[in-house]
């Protein structure tokens, strides 16, 4: 199943069942947000809300997306109660990629370097029994709800950044209930988006390569995530033109983490537990044209796709002037 927030011509919110490229309308509600609140109200699954209120009205997902008018699939009304936050070193990448890690990873711990150490934790660590914690991943905060963008509009990098990369990933969309405990609605595909530059500087710097926009959609898969997910990661040139493709994978079985692991080192901290708030988590990557010696250039835009999603994530590349805020004593 999947589910999608879009506005219709006059600009009013709508949720939908996404089927091909029909946009079903869901009754009764207006955001996802909503409809998440109330099956944790009436102790139901999301997708059993979803099937008893879908009504007759139809939209084409299509036209829709042309007029520019999908919004991420799921939002908060006050943007400060939306963290967007994520995970790294959790991929395991090819085979052809795993095998050189494990080689990487395989001798003296003491000799390897601090990220390969904290990989080598979630390989030998990441998927404990059910019930039991595993290692800690590498964990970063990217902002709060005004960094997220929906499919169709731009990322914007500030103009002090030295580089704004695409990394695709899957992010896990969650609410927190009154009863102060994480339910996750779903998944999307994610443009989690990095200074790549700035972090090879110094991986120190990691904190403030990650405080960038990002976009997740336009489609929310409602379930649990399949254990292997296939996908493509494209730049294309400001001519649409395929300037550099590559395929990608995840799901747990390419993942040296299990989601219920990365969920409970998230969640495990009271901050994140506040009623009402709501969480967009990225689980990681191990595909970026960074590490291909790309650059993408403002005006040139990413795509990221993967059939258990729907349509693609598309998004231009723009930088914007940074406003320096002058600091007065009160």
């Amino acid at each position: 199943m999947l589910l999608i927030q879009f506005k219709d011509e006059n600009a009013g919110r709508l949720v939908g069942l996404l089927q091909d490229d029909v946009i079903r309308v869901i009754d009764g509600y207006s955001t996802t947000y909503a409809l998440a609140r109330e099956a944790i109200a009436k102790k139901v699954g999301i997708a059993e809300l979803v099937n008893a209120n879908v009504g007759s009205a139809t939209h084409s997902y299509a036209t829709v997306a042309a007029a520019g008018r999908v919004l991420p699939p799921l939002d908060h009304s006050d943007e400060a109660h939306c963290y967007v936050t994520g995970t790294g070193l959790t991929h395991l990448g090819s085979a052809g990629a795993r095998d050189a890690m494990h080689k990487k990873i395989g001798g003296d711990a003491e000799s390897l370097s601090d990220s390969m150490k904290m990989f080598r934790l979630g390989v030998e660590g990441g998927k404990p029994a059910n019930g039991t914690a595993g290692a800690q991943p590498e964990w970063f905060y990217k902002g709060d709800g005004s960094i997220v963008r929906a499919s169709g509009q731009p990322l914007g990098m500030p103009d002090f950044a030295l580089d704004g990369g695409e990394e695709p990933e899957i992010a896990g969309l969650y609410v927190i209930g009154d009863d102060g405990q994480p339910y996750r609605v779903g998944y999307a595909i994610g443009n989690e988006f990095s200074d790549h530059v700035t972090e090879r500087q110094n991986y120190l710097y990691l904190a403030h390569s990650k405080l960038r926009a990002c976009s997740i959609g336009p489609a929310l898969l409602v379930g649990e995530l399949p254990e292997h997910i296939d996908g493509a990661s494209r730049v294309l040139d400001t001519d649409g033109k395929v300037r550099w493709e590559k395929a990608f994978v995840s799901g747990e079985t390419n993942m040296s983490h299990t989601i219920a692991n990365l969920e409970h080192h998230h969640f495990k901290y009271p901050l994140f537990k506040r009623a009402g708030d709501v969480h967009v988590h990225f689980f990681g990557t191990a595909t970026l044209s960074f590490a291909d010696g790309v650059s993408v250039a403002p005006g040139e835009t990413f795509e990221i796709e993967a059939s258990a999603f729907g349509p693609a994530l598309s998004n231009r590349l723009e930088v914007y002037p940074t406003e320096f805020a002058k600091v007065s004593t009160l």
